[in-house]
């Protein structure tokens, strides 16, 4: 079991201090039920489990809601669709979408856009689903929302890598771009014309964004 501490506490005595924790996210966004600093895993897949089935990350002991519309959905879709060929032809391991939560740390859990992990990490083929998985993901996918921070993103990052991520992707569908990193503080920008490598993860795999972009078609006006 994950075990490890990501960031060093931060003294959290008002809902200023709270929001700062988070990552700055819009308030509507920040679940008071459980109360903050309460909730748990069951909360959190109870709340997944709900009629409503809308999609929370766990942070901290409070359950943050994911943003993601129909937009992102669609993007992450056209994801998986394009890897798939290359997954049928290798069979390098498991493909998760949004909402497969992971563990990264203790009180973290965090739901990937699309995530890949290597069958080199699960022993047992047969018997590795749980309700939440502490596999470490090895590539992690984040289709970025209007509601999501600078500073939201930045804390995922050194979640992911503090957990043993080897790539994490930002994809931006409305400005046409995505950002690689390879650890929390080394990334490299594309624009729409350039592809997407993970062959750190996936050797000979590319992610086109051009036909990713096209694929989904022009993000909604906002």
């Amino acid at each position: 079991m994950v075990q490890q501490v990501i960031d060093p506490p931060i003294p959290t005595r008002t809902v200023a201090d709270l929001w700062e924790r988070l990552g700055g996210v819009p308030l509507e966004r920040i679940l008071l039920r459980p109360a903050p600093g309460t909730a748990t895993e069951a909360d959190l897949l109870a709340r997944m489990d709900a009629d409503d089935r809308s999609l929370c990350e766990l942070v901290d002991g409070v359950l943050v809601e994911k943003p993601m519309g129909i937009y992102e959905s669609v993007v992450a879709i056209w994801i998986v669709r394009l890897m798939t060929p290359y997954f049928n032809q290798h069979d390098p391991g498991i493909l998760s979408g949004a909402d497969g939560p992971f563990r990264l740390a203790k009180g973290v859990v965090r739901l990937p856009d699309v995530c890949f992990v290597s069958w080199s990490k699960i022993p047992d083929r047969r018997n590795w689903i749980k309700a939440i998985s502490d596999l470490s993901p090895d590539l992690a996918i984040e289709v970025l929302s209007p509601g999501n921070t600078r500073k939201e993103m930045e804390r995922k990052l050194r979640e992911y890598f503090a957990a043993g991520t080897k790539l994490v992707w930002h994809i931006d569908p409305r400005k046409r771009s995505a950002i690689a990193y390879s650890s929390a503080a080394q990334f490299t920008m594309h624009g729409a014309d350039e592809p997407l490598d993970a062959s750190v993860v996936l050797p000979g795999f590319t992610l086109s964004l051009k036909e990713l972009f096209e694929r989904a078609g022009a993000p909604p006006e906002e």
